[in-house]
C-alpha cells in the first residue's frame, strides 16, 4: 500500500516510532524485550523500552515485566477496518457466491510492503473448511513473493516502483518449489503482467495450489486480487486453472463498476 506523503513539519515522530515498535511483533517474535524492540526497529534500547511500557500501559501490550506480547486490544484497529472499510464490503457477496457455486475457498487480498494481506475471505459451503500453515483468516499476512496474489498485486506495479520492490525485499525459501533468485521472480512477474492472471503451484505452502486474477476499478487501477485456493488432491492445478479462471475473470468483469 502506498503511504500517504506529508511535511516533515507535520509528521509526529513518536507516533511513528511507536508504530514501528508495534509492527516489530510478528509470527516469528511474539514476544520482545526492549533489546530485542530496539534491534528490530532501529531505535535506542532505552526508547524503544520507553515505547514498550507506554503501549503497555495504553493496553496494546502486555508483559511479564521483562518481556512483552500483543494484547487483544490491537485487534480494535483490524475490527474496525473490516467493519467500516467500503473493500470488503463490496466483495463479500461476490466471494460468497463463487464459494456456494464451486465449494471452494475464494479470498480477496491486497500489497502492503513485502507482504500481502486477506481483507475478504469467503467460506467453503458444502465441504469441510481447510486451514492452512499459515492460516486463511481474515487479516493473515502473507508474503508477496510466492503467492498468487502477491505476484498479480506486484505485477501492476510501475517498473521502477517494482524494481526497488524487488531490491529491497527478502526472498525467503517456504518450500523448495519457492523462486528465491530476483532474476527469476522478475521474470514470473513479467509473464503474469502478460497473462493477467497467476497459478502459483505449492510454492508459499506444500500440497497447495493458487490462482488469482487482478481487480480493477473503472480507471484501470489495480485496487486487489481475487484466488482462489486447492490441494492437489482436490484438483490439479492445470485443472485449476482450467475450471477457475474465467469464473475468476467473469466476478473481476462484474465487481469492477463497484471498486
Amino acid at each position: 500500500m502506498a503511504t500517504f506523503p506529508i511535511a516533515k513539519a507535520d509528521l509526529i515522530e513518536g507516533m511513528a516510532k511507536g508504530m514501528a515498535v508495534l509492527e516489530s511483533f510478528d509470527t516469528e517474535r511474539q514476544r520482545l524485550n526492549a533489546t530485542l524492540a530496539a534491534q528490530r526497529t532501529g531505535l535506542t534500547r532505552a526508547a524503544a523500552r520507553r515505547h514498550l511500557l507506554t503501549l503497555a500501559h495504553l493496553g496494546y501490550l502486555e508483559t511479564d515485566g521483562s518481556y512483552f506480547w500483543l494484547a487483544p486490544k490491537v485487534l480494535r484497529f483490524s475490527g474496525s477496518y473490516l467493519a467500516s472499510a467500503r473493500l470488503p464490503r463490496v466483495l463479500q457477496p461476490t466471494l460468497n457466491r463463487l464459494a456456494a457455486q464451486t465449494q471452494q475457498s475464494f479470498s480477496a487480498v491486497v500489497l502492503d510492503g513485502d507482504e500481502v494481506v486477506i481483507v475478504a475471505r469467503s467460506g467453503v459451503y458444502g465441504a469441510p473448511s481447510r486451514t492452512m500453515a499459515y492460516g486463511l483468516h481474515l487479516g493473515a499476512r502473507l508474503p508477496a513473493h510466492p503467492t498468487s496474489t502477491g505476484r498479480v498485486l506486484l505485477a501492476a506495479l510501475p517498473t521502477a516502483e517494482f524494481t526497488q520492490w524487488l531490491q529491497a525485499c527478502t526472498l525467503q525459501r517456504l518450500t523448495p518449489h519457492t523462486i528465491t533468485q530476483r532474476s527469476a521472480l522478475r521474470k514470473v512477474v513479467a509473464q503474469v503482467r502478460r497473462d493477467d492472471f497467476c497459478l502459483a503451484v505449492e510454492e508459499h505452502e506444500l500440497g497447495v495450489h493458487a490462482l488469482a486474477v487482478p481487480l480493477r476499478n473503472l480507471q484501470g487501477h489495480t485496487v486487489a486480487a481475487l484466488n482462489v485456493v486447492a490441494s492437489p488432491q482436490q484438483m490439479q492445478a492445470q485443472t485449476l486453472q482450467r475450471d477457475m479462471l474465467p469464473l475468476l475473470q467473469e466476478a473481476a468483469r462484474e465487481v469492477r463498476g463497484l471498486l
